[in-house]
């Protein structure tokens, strides 16, 4: 969701292209449900999904029936120009930011502890950050989920720091090809 217009409009971004929906009214099978404050109910392909403010996932082409049957995921920049969405980690709620020069899924050990992550028994490893080298651990993420998208076995690193997103890096987004149009960012996943 890039804006909203009081309770009763959304700013979208539907396949990179910004759309103004009213609530009730669909354009390219994405229809808006609500609006509350920083965040829009939408659904594509009979399937509900809160989106929020700055960037959340809207999943399209999925299967049909229940679990992670879809293939892309659309993430629109947020304020800054970074890529943030929300997602699971392990079926657990997380706040993810696209990094293209991590070589793994990145967490801090806070958001790792909350998440149920044994990173203790994970393999000792030095990891570069922006503050410099960092003694981490090397763990395999059961799953990681971005709308009706889902990975499993990842490879991910956790670092002492506190960070406000786990970075979603290459060792998921290799998993995908990946495609920037304007502020969107779209990863399909590959066969």
């Amino acid at each position: 969701m890039a804006g909203s217009i009081g309770d009763s409009k959304a700013l979208l971004m539907i396949n990179g292209a910004p759309h103004t929906l009213a609530v009730g009214a669909t354009v390219k099978g994405v229809t808006l449900r609500r609006v509350m404050p920083g965040q829009a109910e939408i659904e594509i392909g009979g399937k509900t999904l809160l989106v929020s403010m700055g960037g959340a996932p809207a999943s399209v082409g999925g299967g049909g029936g229940g679990g992670a049957t879809g293939r892309e995921i659309l993430i629109a920049a947020g304020p800054g120009g970074h890529f943030v969405t929300s997602g699971q980690i392990n079926g657990k709620a997380v706040q993810f930011m696209v990094d293209t020069g991590a070589t793994s899924v990145a967490i801090g050990r806070g958001d790792a502890e909350r998440l149920g992550i044994d990173w203790k028994s994970g393999q000792r490893s030095l990891s570069q950050t922006a503050g410099g080298v960092v003694a981490s651990h090397a763990v395999s993420l059961t799953s990681v989920r971005i709308g009706d998208v889902e990975v499993f076995g990842v490879a991910a690193t956790i670092v002492p720091a506190e960070m406000p997103f786990v970075l979603l890096g290459n060792s998921f987004l290799g998993r995908f090809t990946m495609r920037r149009d304007a502020n969107v960012m779209k990863l399909e996943k590959r066969d």
